[in-house]
């Protein structure tokens, strides 16, 4: 049975003089044109991968976005036996970088779609583009991040005989904590905001210390604020849904299932957005594990605000 031989990438997109332009990826090994991607390293998750392989290939930090179709193909593995590469891509927008080229890749193009289509090599990559010219013309390509994380594990609570709320995290805690924080990264994450307990601090703080952003703790967003009012903690949704910013929320078990509840009734109601509703509720319903990071995609901000992908990433 052959191998399978895990990868991801992106396509950088910009627009410029009001027509969509994406970034395609030039190796001379190959002689061929291409996107952004990578072979995953032991243990990372696909959504790190492709942001680090873009930067790696083109010198260009990256925030993903939606994810687009992966693609599955024929190669060799290291002994020469049968594998299947499969790429996992999203589209993805240039926050920063240098632009040097640094890794298996001697040019860079920014091209109009049309150039891109022609140019590609390969007919399996020209289905990641015209996905994203559909989202771009459905308006669903200029999205924001809002990140859902339970906290990581942390020390039982027949073994902790103090405060709950200082209950910290236990080893294997400590090492979804350093997960959790390369996959905010991966999204751009800008504002992360946190229950005031000690194993949701914890969970979050490696992102936001090696980022050198503020953290925010709010006591409504812990049980026991939750269980006195659910009023405090919906409207931390409700204020990172009128900023519009990419923001992480780490929160409970408990709590989490009623501020999904409100992103989900910011799902399209289409046949398209079937699927997105049905993970959010499940999402909900079956309680997210400890580590889990959920991913909203959102245009719009406020009252306008809706959700037209979602991805449940497990550390």
């Amino acid at each position: 049975m052959a191998s399978v031989i895990p990868a991801a990438g992106t396509l950088p997109w910009r627009r410029r003089d009001g027509r969509l332009e994406v970034a395609l990826v030039h190796r001379p090994k190959y002689d061929d044109w291409s996107w952004a991607k990578g072979k995953l390293d032991p243990g990372e998750h696909p959504c790190v991968a492709a942001a680090r392989e873009t930067l790696e290939e083109t010198g260009l930090v990256v925030r993903l976005g939606v994810p687009l179709p992966s693609a599955e193909y024929p190669v060799l593995d290291p002994t020469g036996g049968p594998a299947t590469k499969q790429v996992h891509y999203w589209s993805a927008r240039v926050t920063g970088g240098t632009g040097v080229l640094e890794h298996e890749i001697d040019e860079v193009a920014w091209v109009d779609v049309r150039t891109a289509h022609d140019r590609l090599d390969y007919a399996r990559d020209r289905e990641q583009l015209l996905a994203l010219v559909r989202a771009e013309r459905a308006d669903e390509l200029r999205t924001w991040p809002l990140v859902f994380v339970r906290h990581a594990k942390a020390t039982p609570r027949g073994k902790w005989q103090g405060d709950d709320r200082r209950r910290p995290l236990d080893a294997v805690g400590r090492a979804q904590a350093d997960t959790v924080a390369a996959v905010l990264g991966a999204y751009g994450v800008t504002r992360v905001v946190s229950s005031s307990s000690a194993r949701c601090v914890s969970t979050v703080e490696p992102y936001a210390a090696g980022r050198g952003l503020r953290l925010r703790t709010r006591d409504v967003l812990s049980e026991e604020g939750f269980a006195e009012s659910q009023v405090g903690a919906v409207g931390q949704v409700q204020r990172l849904l009128e900023r519009g910013d990419p923001a992480a929320l780490c929160s409970h078990g408990p709590v989490l299932p009623t501020l999904l509840g409100l992103l989900h009734t910011r799902v399209a109601h289409s046949l398209e957005r079937v699927g997105v509703a049905e993970l959010l509720h499940a999402a909900a319903e079956e309680a997210m594990h400890k580590g889990e990071v959920l991913v909203c995609h959102l245009v719009g901000r406020g009252e306008d605000a809706r959700v037209v992908d979602v991805e449940r990433i497990d550390t």
